[in-house]
């Protein structure tokens, strides 16, 4: 197991899952057996802001920026009182915010901090990878560096450029008080007809790749950042947009553990306390059209058993394309849940979502002691911040 990285003169210091900074587990238990099944419920749930106003009614496909054309309009930037209505019933564990939802600094300020005085006590996210998806770099109010791409650094072969960058955002992110940065993209861009990985990976080449992701995910949390890994079990050989609709890799397990994996097992073997899903379908590794998001072989199987994984696994948004289209909200939250998602991200419905999740414990369909070993998870990161 991987415990220091040297690349370059850059000592990057590391953690196995078995030594990451974790909360104390008698507190964590103690926490546990405290909170009633909706408290553990709602510790599952990242959503956008608009989630918690019910008189915000919009149907969404979402865009590479994650904010279509009616939600861009609405513009929610500060906690109001219908959202606060609706988050004494249904609390939350985390709040995204998307650039929609960004004004200037003073705002962006005031509603973090109205944000933190939730129920359920959530963590701020942000997609702020740098380049084309950066929420505050790309702000003109923001006076922060800017980046070009990540495959611009990856053609610098210099991972210490990585490093500067993840620290780089990681500082600004820190200040304006986020926790949670969904970035480094891990994905290898081997396919050149991909639509939406691209640039955002930082090579064609793994062994590129690889120390890169390691050095980025360092430098955010040198900064007291988390970043997250993302898009497992990778998004950059397929040729589909999954905020419209279905995407597949057609490639093996072993093609996958050639490059793909090349990526994830450095993260993993770093220490990453977040690992995001992909909506694609891997019919050569499950047998089946299911999304990786819904797919027990793949994070199962795979991802905990085989990689030996045992930090978060979050959801991409689930108000995508490629899941809305084929699924209800309650099918697609209770089947990534069972399939082994730790937190939903984003659900189209989130009061539905929510509903379906606790019903389903009720019914036995998920067992309470499921539940607790996601909120346990989710505890133990939210302790160790």
């Amino acid at each position: 197991m991987l415990a220091v990285i040297l690349i370059n003169g850059l000592v990057l210091t590391s953690c196995t899952n078995d030594d990451l900074p974790v909360g104390p587990t008698d507190e964590v238990e103690a926490q546990l057996q405290q909170m009633t099944l909706r408290e553990k419920v709602g510790q599952m749930f990242y959503v956008r802001p608009e989630c918690l106003d019910t008189t915000i009614h919009f149907n969404l496909l979402s865009g590479i920026d994650g904010s279509a054309d009616d939600i861009t309009k609405i513009r929610l930037q500060a906690v109001n009182a219908t959202m606060l209505g609706v988050n004494d019933k249904f609390p939350v564990g985390g709040i995204i915010l998307y650039a929609h939802n960004i004004d200037n600094e003073t705002q962006l300020t005031q509603f973090i901090a109205q944000i933190r005085a939730l129920k359920g006590s959530p963590l701020l996210c942000i997609d702020e990878e740098g380049g084309r998806v950066a929420r505050i770099a790309n702000n003109p109010n923001f006076d922060v560096e800017k980046f070009e791409s990540m495959d611009a650094i990856g053609q610098t072969g210099d991972p210490q450029n990585a490093y500067y960058c993840g620290n780089t955002i990681g500082t600004y992110l820190k200040e304006y008080g986020f926790d949670i940065d969904f970035a480094p993209v891990a994905d290898v861009n081997t396919n050149p007809e991909n639509i939406v990985i691209g640039k955002r990976a930082f090579s064609n080449d793994p062994d590129v790749a690889a120390p890169m992701v390691v050095s980025y995910l360092q430098g955010l949390k040198d900064a007291g950042i988390t970043g997250c890994i993302k898009h497992f079990p990778g998004h950059g050989d397929t040729k589909a947009d999954t905020h419209f609709g279905y995407a597949q890799s057609m490639k093996t397990w072993d093609e996958m553990e050639a490059c793909e994996m090349v990526t994830f097992k450095a993260g993993i073997h770093w220490g990453c306390q977040l690992i995001m899903t992909a909506h694609i379908a891997t019919p050569n590794v499950t047998g089946s059209e299911i999304p990786a998001t819904m797919s027990d072989i793949i994070l199962q199987d795979k991802l905990r058993n085989e990689l030996g994984y045992q930090n978060i696994i979050i959801t991409d948004a689930m108000e995508m394309g490629a899941i809305t289209l084929q699924y209800s909200t309650a099918e697609a939250t209770v089947g990534c849940i069972k399939a082994g998602v730790d937190i939903v991200l984003g659900p189209q419905n989130f009061i539905a979502a929510f509903e379906a999740v606790v019903k389903a414990v009720e019914d036995g369909t998920l067992t309470e002691e499921r539940i607790n070993q996601s909120v346990r998870r989710i505890l133990r990161l939210k302790a160790s911040l």
